[in-house]
């Protein structure tokens, strides 16, 4: 009988944080770093050190912020809560925006020509893995803060293959007009060819952009991860909405880029 009372301990026991996969440790600390009530510390310590501007406020404010965020990574509760969300928008998430695990962007860039265009993905690429290598290697309040920047990196390597190969096909468009044998100089010729050269050269100037951004992208990641405070989370706003600009004018250029068909002119 004295057993029976006893509780069930298995059933109450949260998952330990120790035992939760990397990516949801990575979940519970950037939700820990972002509790409003959290983050509300914070605010009132900047408050309370801007008004009387006595310096012993800030440690007090950044060590009680620590232990808040240790304990809230901690709770059962929170836990639970957090982890639920997760899987709920892991099971809502639409098959077309979950990155792709059949073919690495690196491996498709390798399938592009061997000129110009492939050197300036394979470049952008490279710089894309060591920004991510580095937002990995940050602390965890720079993780925290950035931890929707490499999803959306992920997103901007696969769209800026999709369009160095549509690239290459109307490249390759081009050159069967201007080579056809007999090919008949009309209107219409003229019009395919004026269009198909337009969507090379948006092609061109889109990749070399996002290859200049993507290099300013990295400094900033490495800035971000020196700075503190407000600072930081401007700044890191400010990357995840460059970060959501590229991958927009990609997926509006690769739209309008379909790739060309035989013409018939």
């Amino acid at each position: 009988m004295r057993r029976t009372d006893q509780p069930d301990e298995t059933k109450a026991q949260p998952l330990p944080a120790e035992r939760l996969s990397p990516e949801a440790r990575r979940q519970v600390r950037r939700a820990a770093f972002l509790r409003p009530s959290n983050l509300l510390v914070v605010a009132i310590g900047g408050i309370f050190f801007a008004l009387t501007l006595t310096w012993w406020s800030i440690p007090l404010t950044l060590v009680t912020y620590a232990v808040l965020v240790f304990l809230a990574a901690r709770n059962a509760l929170f836990l639970d809560s957090v982890l639920e969300r997760r899987e709920s928008r892991l099971r809502m998430q639409p098959a077309a925006t979950k990155p792709r695990d059949d073919v690495s962007p690196e491996r498709r860039a390798r399938w592009l020509p061997r000129g110009p265009t492939r050197q300036k993905v394979e470049a952008a690429l490279e710089i894309r893995q060591r920004t991510t290598v580095a937002i990995q290697e940050s602390d965890d309040v720079v993780q925290a803060i950035l931890y929707d920047a490499i999803p959306k990196l992920d997103e901007v390597a696969e769209r800026l293959v999709d369009v160095a190969h549509t690239r290459e096909k109307v490249a390759g468009a081009i050159q069967d007009l201007e080579t056809r044998p007999g090919a008949a100089h009309s209107e219409a010729w003229d019009t395919d060819l004026a269009e198909l050269e337009n969507e090379l050269r948006a092609a061109d100037a889109e990749i070399s952009n996002t290859f200049e951004k993507l290099l300013t992208l990295r400094a900033r990641v490495v800035r971000v991860s020196v700075e503190s405070g407000g600072a930081t989370q401007e700044a890191a706003a400010k990357l995840n909405a460059d970060l959501d600009e590229m991958n927009l004018r990609l997926d509006a250029l690769r739209s309008t880029m379909s790739p060309p068909g035989p013409t018939d002119h």
